[in-house]
């Protein structure tokens, strides 16, 4: 059962809290996202069926939000971890050594619309869209940055590209970045998303490679960022994105976008700026949890795909537990099964005619005494 709260407890659209509470017959989880600062979701696991959510509103939007938000009680939660978009980079591949960087896009000084008129409780959908809170050189005054946030209740797999499957562990969020003029030629985008996660909790990036693309055409890369305890190396929880973003909103394969992703890096030198993961985990954040980062790039040859419709959109999943994993589907295997299986079978009858054929030759002679 899965339910979706606005701002809870707080009657006012100045900020945004959203809160997802997925109830299990003996365990919740908890999705909390926030514009309050850099956006950023909070992912909490407990033990209890009937778990909620606490804000102390006033310590929340206060220059000290530390302990302003936790869950009730405190003793159900077995894991906890945030996931935050940090920046947005735009740079000019030069062919040189070094890129051309413009000013960096620092997500926590975004000016973020109310989520209230784009919530649906039905879809189980809502939308974070921001612009920069000044904007010199006009680049977003036709456009903005959102991030598009989809809850599940089941599993299954989404229609629009890239199709991800999903289950009921996990949700979406969706990077867009729609009528931003680039500022300078063949300009692409790289989004930073940073992690924090508990100190005996490792973060591994992972590539798993397939033939099988027929719900993602053309692409044959899945990469995951996945949690695992340092105890017994389970994993608790990751971040899944396919390795292409699209240029439309209703993605096709030639609207596809080349994704790339650098190594992960520890960040404990460049700690979130988000009041939601600071009330949460407390101002100790570099110290007694572990900050990790990542830069995800996108942009085709020579950028042009952003250059000709202005839009560009990644989406990933984040959940609890181990992240989906694709088999392969009916029709690739129908397609294996007859390119190998002809083969063997064209042998077998082949073998089966010559032994016959020597039989037969040599039927006629008397066996010599």
């Amino acid at each position: 059962q899965v339910s979706m709260q606005y701002n809870p407890g707080w009657n006012s659209s100045s900020v945004n809290l959203l809160h997802v509470r997925a109830v299990g017959p003996a365990d919740t989880l908890h999705y909390v996202w926030s514009s309050i600062g850099a956006p950023a979701v909070l992912l909490v696991a407990t033990e209890s069926g009937s778990s909620s959510l606490r804000v102390n509103w006033s310590q929340l939007l206060s220059p000290t939000p530390a302990g302003a938000v936790w869950i009730d009680p405190p003793s159900s939660v077995v894991y906890s971890a945030a996931v935050v978009f940090t920046k947005v980079f735009e740079y000019r591949d030069t062919k040189a050594p070094e890129e051309l960087f413009y000013p960096t896009y620092d997500l926590s000084d975004f000016s973020w619309d109310s989520i209230n008129h784009t919530l649906n409780h039905t879809a189980l959908t809502a939308e974070f869209r921001g612009i920069p809170a000044t904007d010199p050189g006009g680049s977003f005054s036709n456009g903005s940055v959102a991030f598009r946030v989809t809850a599940y209740e089941a599993g299954g797999r989404d229609g629009p590209l890239p199709s991800l499957l999903h289950t009921a562990n996990s949700s979406k969020v969706e990077f867009i970045l729609a009528g931003v003029a680039p500022r300078g030629n063949s300009s692409r985008f790289t989004l930073e998303v940073a992690t924090v996660e508990e100190l005996e909790v490792a973060q591994k990036l992972r590539s798993v490679r397939s033939i099988d693309d027929e719900y993602t055409p053309t692409i044959f890369e899945m990469l995951s960022l996945v949690a695992e305890s340092q105890n017994d190396s389970s994993t608790l929880g990751f971040l899944q994105w396919k390795a292409t973003a699209y240029g439309s909103q209703t993605p096709r394969r030639e609207d596809g976008i080349r994704c790339r992703s650098e190594s992960l890096r520890a960040a404990n030198w460049t700690l979130p700026v988000s009041s939601i993961v600071r009330a949460y985990f407390g101002e100790g954040v570099g110290s007694t949890y572990t900050v990790s980062a990542i830069n995800i790039s996108f942009g085709g040859e020579e950028g042009e795909v952003y250059q000709e419709k202005r839009y560009l959109s990644w989406s990933a999943l984040l959940g609890f537990g181990q992240p989906p994993m694709d088999t392969f589907s009916p029709l690739v295997i129908s397609i294996m099964a007859v390119a190998l299986g002809t083969p063997v079978l064209m042998l077998l009858v082949g073998t089966c005619l010559v032994l016959f054929a020597q039989r037969k030759r040599y039927s006629e002679y008397e066996p010599i005494n």
